[in-house]
């Protein structure tokens, strides 16, 4: 898993960067709040672990900046101080969870891997991913790269069909039957149709195309 670690602390970033490549992740860091902030609004990565005392941008506004962007990361929160007022403020601005200074490296190895197995339930339940292509079923919303585009109902409804078989060849009898569930012989062109919709929608302007023909067989989606 690719983890962001915001920690001015140098000599610390570097021994999470350690036990965390140990531990097979891939693991980058950032020494004060600006440079965390810039990399966090990427949301490219699966987990990041954020120290609240930073300077430029403290935790909390980064934390702030993430949510208010919609960018759902996983936050866990190192900070110094240890009263519960704080983790209260900590958890409210958007983190999901929290570890006080000092702690020992056994205990930040545990909450990772909870964060990371939360994480991973959830996007598994809200949201479909081909290559740079994001389906979000909760909001309703597909988004290729920074572009969000506006789907019918039986646009998204193909999109999620294709999208849930990604790199499998699907017949067009299969895409009717799931999709359109009526006689496929009666709208034999209709898949084609809205398979050039789709087309038009999420691979116009892309030098990659996602949406693949299987000549004598039907459509694929592929990174």
């Amino acid at each position: 898993m690719h983890i962001l670690i915001v920690e001015d602390e140098q000599r610390l970033a570097r021994l999470i960067k350690r036990v965390l490549t140990e531990e097979r992740h891939v693991a980058d860091a950032a020494y004060d709040g600006a440079e965390g902030l810039q990399l966090a609004l990427t949301g490219s990565f699966d987990l990041i672990i954020l120290d609240l005392m930073l300077p430029e941008y403290d935790g909390l506004e980064i934390c702030r900046r993430m949510r208010a962007q919609r960018i759902e990361t996983p936050v866990l929160m190192l900070t110094a101080r240890g009263a519960v007022e704080d983790r209260v403020t900590g958890l409210r601005a958007g983190a999901d969870d929290y570890l006080v200074k000092p702690f020992a490296m056994a205990e930040l190895l545990a909450r990772v891997e909870a964060l990371l197995r939360r994480g991973r339930a959830l996007t598994e339940m809200t949201q479909l991913k081909v290559g740079d292509l994001a389906l979000d079923l909760t909001r309703h919303e597909a988004r290729r790269g920074e572009r969000v585009i506006e789907l019918t109902a039986k646009e998204f409804a193909l999109l999620e069909y294709l999208m849930r078989h990604p790199g499998q060849a699907l017949t067009r009898t299969q895409i009717l039957d799931h999709v359109w569930r009526y006689d496929a012989d009666a709208i034999s062109n209709v898949v084609d149709i809205y398979i050039h919709y789709l087309r038009d929608k999420i691979d116009r302007g892309f030098q990659h195309p996602l949406i693949k023909t299987i000549r004598g067989v039907g459509y694929r989606i592929a990174a």
